[in-house]
């Protein structure tokens, strides 16, 4: 499942993390770079124990805590703590590879199984050219550049690249989830039953506005079997 979740930073929490990235001193992007993607990733990169990454790391750590778009679509049991590139220049793309299967956080020593991919963007469309992230799937070549501060969530196991940047420079946070639901495609499930229980559950509490003691009403038994319908499919699929 690719899935697109808009404004997952606010404005003012977008540029809290452009301040705090910009001023900093950045690295060689291939620091995190396995056997495969070392060989083809020309970027740069935030140093993780740097003050101003930690800073960033947790304005963007607390935005996708309350998200209730990115919870039901990553189901998350553990997070890598996010991390920072930017393209420009001469380092300006990242070629064809595939994520590594289990990251390690130098810190902690800590393992997360990547089975989602996430590229939050933080550069404004206009201000930059090429930088498109690239992730090939069944259904071909799926191009993707989002607004500053949109976050795309796509298959840990899906090849992907970016694209080089031929004008101005291209800022993103990126990181791994380790999913309480490993398959993409129970995830998809999930994930759409949600949202259509969602849609259903303010459909029957706009019906009931304006009744008598409409408010208090319990909701439809329609909602309640599907509620428990998703719990139960989470129930036998997840991974705690």
């Amino acid at each position: 499942m690719l899935l697109r979740i808009p404004q997952a930073l606010t404005p003012e929490e977008l540029a809290q993390v452009r301040q705090l990235v910009l001023s900093a001193d950045w690295t060689d992007g291939r620091v995190t770079a396995g056997s495969q993607s070392g060989t083809v990733k020309n970027n740069l990169q935030l140093p993780e124990d740097l003050p101003v990454a930690q800073q960033a790391r947790h304005i963007v750590s607390v935005a996708l805590a309350r998200n209730p778009m990115f919870i039901t679509g990553a189901l998350p049991k553990s997070v890598y703590p996010p991390l920072f590139n930017r393209y420009v220049g001469q380092t300006n793309a990242f070629g064809m590879h595939v994520d590594n299967a289990v990251r390690t956080h130098a810190a902690t020593a800590k393992h997360v199984r990547t089975d989602i991919s996430c590229t939050l963007f933080l550069s404004d469309l206009a201000s930059y050219d090429g930088g498109e992230l690239v992730v090939q799937d069944t259904y071909g070549e799926q191009r993707i550049k989002f607004d500053a501060g949109d976050l795309v969530m796509y298959p840990g196991t899906s090849v992907h690249r970016v694209e080089p940047v031929t004008r101005g420079e291209r800022l993103a946070c990126f990181f791994w989830i380790e999913s309480m639901v490993r398959l993409d495609a129970q995830r998809r499930l999930l994930y759409d039953m949600d949202m259509s229980i969602t849609a259903l559950r303010q459909k029957d509490w706009d019906n009931r506005q304006g009744e008598p003691d409409g408010a208090n009403r319990p909701e439809s038994p329609e909602v309640v079997r599907l509620t428990g319908c998703y719990h139960n499919l989470l129930r036998m699929w997840a991974d705690v």
